[in-house]
């Protein structure tokens, strides 16, 4: 993987982030007010008298303000870099102040002063989609939560700092508040506003038993909670934390600019007087013409528009998933799930909705004594005293005609066992019951091929009924499984479950491959194997046992809802669980791969014509400046295009 940390990336020297835009940062506003005054003044100058001493000064002073801090960072930068890694470390600045510099001894002022005002515009631009990215990130960063409501021992409630809340403090919420920590709802019902842990503007009902999320907005209601998490590690928290990751680590190809970027800037710098002292022997130029031709082939040959080819569009694609609720924690990850060849995916929770659901049933009652309705109120009324998935799962799917309050016993090896009326009845898996109707076993025979869970419900230990449940599989599963194989990306589902049970679920949303009664363990070799099948390898999951996967993964996918560690380990989070974001995020990976592609061959394609029109003595020194520039300027341009929402 690769963490490769980011520095200034307008045309710029890449070394650590901390530093980067450094001096414009460390400056305050400075160099924003220093460009705008600069640029003023050089608009001034084309009303003076041109080629006068007054004209000259004001192109003059219009570069060194507006190209304050280019020059500071071209000259300071490359000293400090050169000192530290003990071998001469130059950076694109240090270019773009001698050609400015050279411009100005030629008599070239308003190019000089052109030259440093569209690369500084440029050197801002840059980051200001390095600023986007962050804010998109962290939209509430501003409102983090700082104060609580504490409910004390007496009852009575005081303000107090979040830092200083303890996991089972129980803590007070009026309609409108920032809920201060992750927690339980203890009393109350209210609507919440969570855009900025999951990006759906839609607020989410709550009630007690909900969970609830720092830093989000609770609604009109107002409740009761007790605080789960510490506040450093909330779900908020671990957001802020994928901040810094995403800035820090870019892609390879952006990374490869980085490194190669002083030796690029070297190799100008030495050819450059090279150049200059052939060209009276070679072309037969005078000394005072191939000084300027020298200057021009210093501004063409300078890799500004090659240094901000990958930079800003990763950072802009990086924005664009974050604002749709899918966190990426570095370019690297989102630029290398344009190559994934194979997508594995945990089935419980990823494909499927996590819980079981009542798909099927059917009663043998036809007699006005045990209607089917009857036999519903009395299975409603037995699964209530249960607390266990299925019987959650019967009471989603039954509601009660009438409502009977029964004494039920829980016993081993037969079940939900009550008396109605001087009669037995019974709810328990298919093995504990020996009178069965041969419809009620085909049916279970029917039910099973499908993977479905099967209880049987008897009257007097004779089966009159059965109910079917399975965890059915995630609305989107099917459309992303389409969008996968139109992509000629292999689906694999691995499961913990058995074959059969996996093999229904694959055939309903057609994936590739199921692979079965697999071991928590083992899920890391399935993914190795289909590295060697396959080669570039993501898994989905959201469980403890899908870490180790997530890691051995080319790129790791957790689910939002899923437990901590597997988020922790992730190269990225669909924080709202909704399968399709992850399409939307391989579509955006896409783009940004043709993005910075497009980007590298105009870059490299606008040098080799500027130089060989330099050679020919068809390029003059405003000309280099305006395309040059100007190429620069369109390539994060072009970069931008990806804050815009993917209509593939």
């Amino acid at each position: 993987m690769d963490t490769t940390k980011t520095h200034d990336h307008s045309c710029s020297d890449e070394k650590g982030h901390d530093h980067s835009h450094g001096h414009s940062h460390s400056h305050g506003k400075s160099p924003v007010v220093l460009f705008f005054t600069g640029l003023a003044i050089f608009i001034v100058a084309f009303f003076i008298n041109e080629g006068s001493l007054v004209q000259n000064i004001l192109f003059v002073s219009a570069m060194l303000l507006s190209g304050y801090h280019i020059i500071l960072e071209g000259i300071v930068d490359t000293i400090s870099e050169s000192k530290e890694q003990k071998k001469f470390i130059p950076n694109v600045h240090i270019l773009m102040t001698l050609a400015a510099f050279g411009a100005t001894i030629i008599g070239n002022y308003e190019e000089g002063a052109l030259l440093i005002i569209i690369f500084a515009a440029a050197h801002f631009l840059e980051e200001y989609a390095e600023g986007r990215s962050k804010r998109e990130i962290t939209n509430l960063l501003k409102m983090n939560p700082t104060e609580a409501r504490l409910i004390q021992a007496d009852g009575s409630v005081k303000t107090v700092d979040v830092a200083t809340l303890k996991i089972g403090d129980k803590l007070q919420v009026l309609n409108g508040d920032q809920i201060a920590t992750d927690g339980t709802i203890l009393s109350g019902r209210t609507s919440i506003d969570e855009s900025s842990i999951n990006g759906e503007s839609i607020p989410r009902e709550k009630t007690v038993g909900d969970e609830v999320f720092g830093s989000t907005i609770n609604g009109n209601g107002a409740f009761t909670m007790e605080v789960t998490k510490d506040s450093s590690d909330t779900v908020f928290a671990k957001i802020l934390q994928l901040v810094n990751q995403s800035q820090s680590n870019l892609s390879k190809t952006a990374t490869k600019i980085q490194k190669l970027e002083p030796y690029y800037v070297t190799i100008v710098l030495i050819l450059v007087p090279i150049f200059i002292a052939a060209g009276p022997f070679v072309f037969n130029w005078t000394w005072n013409e191939s000084f300027y031709r020298g200057m021009v082939f210093l501004i063409s040959a300078s890799p500004c528009a090659l240094a901000a080819s990958a930079v800003p569009a990763t950072l802009s694609g990086i924005s664009n998933l974050a604002k749709r609720g899918v966190l990426f924690k570095g370019g690297s990850f989102l630029a290398n799930l344009a190559t994934i060849k194979s997508v594995a995916f945990d089935k419980t929770g990823t494909l499927t909705k996590g819980k079981p659901s009542v798909t099927d049933f059917y009663f043998l009652s036809d007699t006005a004594q045990l209607t089917e309705q009857k036999c519903i109120d009395l299975i409603v009324a037995m699964e209530k005293t249960a607390n266990h998935p299925l019987a959650n799962a019967i009471l989603a799917k039954f509601k009660a005609g009438t409502e009977l309050t029964l004494t039920v016993e829980n016993e081993i090896g037969k079940g939900l066992v009550t008396e109605y009326l001087g009669d037995t009845y019974q709810i328990g898996k298919p093995e504990i019951f020996s009178l069965v109707n041969t419809k009620i076993n085909a049916h279970n025979e029917q039910y099973a091929k499908e993977g479905k869970t099967v209880v049987y419900f008897a009257k007097n230990n004779e089966v009159i009924g059965l109910i079917a449940m399975m965890d059915v599989p995630n609305e989107n599963a099917k459309t992303v499984i389409s969008y996968l194989k139109s992509q000629g990306i292999h689906t694999t589902m691995i499961t913990g479950d058995a074959e059969l049970t996996g093999q229904a679920v694959g055939r309903q949303i057609g994936i590739d491959e199921v692979v079965g009664n697999v071991l928590p363990e083992n899920k890391a070799a399935i993914i190795k194997d289909q590295q060697a099948r396959f080669g570039n390898v993501a898994m989905l999951g959201d469980g403890v046992n899908d870490a180790p996967a997530l890691v051995t993964a080319d790129i790791g996918v957790a689910m939002g809802d899923g437990t901590d560690i597997a988020i922790d380990v992730a190269d990225a989070v669909l924080m709202q669980n909704d399968l399709t974001k992850f399409s939307y995020a391989h579509k955006v990976s896409k783009r940004l791969d043709r993005v910075v592609w497009q980007n590298i061959i105009f870059s490299m394609f606008i040098v080799v014509l500027l130089i060989t029109l330099n050679i020919l003595g068809k390029m003059d020194i405003t000309i280099g400046v305006i395309a040059h520039e100007g190429s620069t300027l369109l390539v994060i341009l072009n970069g931008l295009r990806l804050l815009i929402p993917s209509k593939e």
